[in-house]
């Protein structure tokens, strides 16, 4: 097989790739036996008709064509690894050249146009020290998550004023444009000043008390008319307040199982304390990466930026097209930091050698799954049939490769080595007995694979 690569862009290239007709010979015997699968010739056993006589009732031209389906993503992939091209993206396949008889020795030819991760050259680890700010616990911390949960004891009582900030409205919605009403809702309850309903409804509810209504411009946030402005009458029910429990150590003992306000205190602050030391591993971790990345030239794929970018604005807007330039430039901003911070791990793990094991994805999917309320076996079936699993395994890379990249540099917090082996887990030793047993990314995808399909035929 020869390969000639061209460099359309720094993340952008194009492979033509040469068969000889021995190396694709195999593809059009598979393709023979496959059609002989599915056609009947007298005289022949379904699935046994020889190969000259497939050649001759279907044409060698849809043989070849079978043989080219089946070969060339199979050849592009080598073709990859020979000339250890990472890509990021789906290829554009265009085959140029296939051989017309059986007889032709015309050699299969085809192009391949990918986006590819660049080459890049990270920071050597080893001597790497980080500082990480202290995790401190404040007064107000504590005041702040006793108070969250003095609120989930508390009570809405009705009162007779007009509605102020913390106050809940039961509320009737009419939207018009040009004086049509487009949309209405009855019985919403609204908490005044947390801006979570329509831009403006603060402003109109506040003062106002129950049967009294006014009318506000408004956009409207979601519907047919999403984006548009409307007159937006709005009437008001009824108004409740919120009434709290006194903090005390009857609250306590209602609320947790200590017997008095100060355990109940000194034990959200060991809570507060934990989550200080999460956010410190977090901050870690950031800091990890921002070293790796720090005067690094990451070129990105124009293409596959462009999609994470669309991806991200999915999430905040039902139509792309009509998302706000703050949207689009904060969309795309994120995309790009993901998009380098994928470069930048994916490229560490390879540095690494990271291994991913079959086990490795099975727990990750799995452990998906228990967070979404998931059957294991059900979401990992949806992945595989969804052509998923290859990034879910180069999800698990990155994650192994930050680790183990972690666990290999050193980390301070006021002059003192900061100990993380709590938030990175094994070892260095430990890591290197499991990849033993481990196998490459690729071979751990086709076994979960098979593993699904098995189970899927068994059900």
């Amino acid at each position: 097989m020869k390969i000639s690569v061209r460099n359309l862009e720094p993340t952008k290239v194009k492979l033509t790739v040469t068969v000889d007709p021995e190396e694709f010979d195999p593809y059009l015997d598979q393709a023979r036996k496959d059609i002989a699968k599915q056609i009947s010739v007298p005289g022949f056993r379904k699935g046994h008709v020889p190969g000259p006589i497939i050649d001759q009732r279907v044409g060698f031209g849809a043989v070849a064509g079978e043989a080219a389906n089946r070969g060339v993503p199979d050849l592009y992939s080598k073709a990859l690894e020979e000339k250890k091209i990472r890509p990021m993206a789906q290829p554009e396949l265009d085959v140029k050249e296939l051989p017309t008889s059986s007889k032709d020795d015309t050699k299969v030819k085809f192009v391949a146009t990918v986006e590819r991760r660049p080459d890049i050259e990270l920071p050597a680890l080893e001597g790497m020290e980080l500082d990480v700010p202290k995790a401190e616990v404040k007064d107000e911390d504590v005041d702040k998550r006793l108070e969250n949960l003095r609120q989930r004891f508390g009570t809405l009582v009705g009162v007779d004023r007009p509605a102020k900030k913390g106050d809940f409205a039961n509320i009737d919605l009419t939207a018009a444009i040009d004086g049509e009403d487009v949309d209405s809702q009855e019985g919403v309850s609204y908490e005044l000043g947390s801006g979570k309903l329509l831009d403006g409804i603060d402003e109109a509810l506040d003062g106002l008390s129950a049967g009294e209504e006014t009318t506000f411009e408004g956009t409207l946030e979601s519907g047919e008319h999403e984006g548009e402005k409307a007159q937006i009458k709005v009437k008001v029910n009824s108004v409740k307040a919120e009434e709290l429990p006194k903090l005390d150590d009857d609250f306590a003992q209602e609320a947790s199982e200590f017997d008095t306000l100060d355990e109940l205190k000194a034990d959200i602050r060991k809570a507060c304390e934990k989550d200080g030391e999460g956010r410190q591993a977090n901050d870690a971790r950031d800091a990890f990466i921002a070293k790796l990345k720090d005067g690094v030239d990451i070129p990105l794929p124009k293409g596959v930026l462009e999609e994470m970018t669309q991806e991200r604005l999915k999430q905040v807007t039902a139509d792309p097209e009509k998302a706000t330039k703050d949207q689009k430039k904060e969309a795309g901003e994120a995309a790009e930091k993901e998009l380098k911070d994928q470069i930048v791990l994916d490229t560490l793990a390879e540095q690494l050698e990271v291994k991913v094991s079959q086990m490795d994805v099975t727990n990750f999917l799995a452990s998906i799954a228990q967070q979404y309320g998931m059957d294991p076996s059900a979401f990992i079936n949806a992945i595989v049939n969804n052509g998923q699993l290859g990034s879910a395994v180069q999800e698990v890379g990155r994650s192994k490769g930050l680790l183990a990249g972690m666990r290999a540099v050193k980390f301070t917090c006021e002059g003192k080595e900061l100990d993380l082996s709590a938030f990175l887990g094994e070892d260095e030793a430990a890591e290197q007995a499991e990849e033993s047993e481990s196998v490459e990314a690729a071979s751990a995808a086709a076994a979960v694979a098979d593993e699904v399909s098995k189970e899927g035929k068994g059900e």
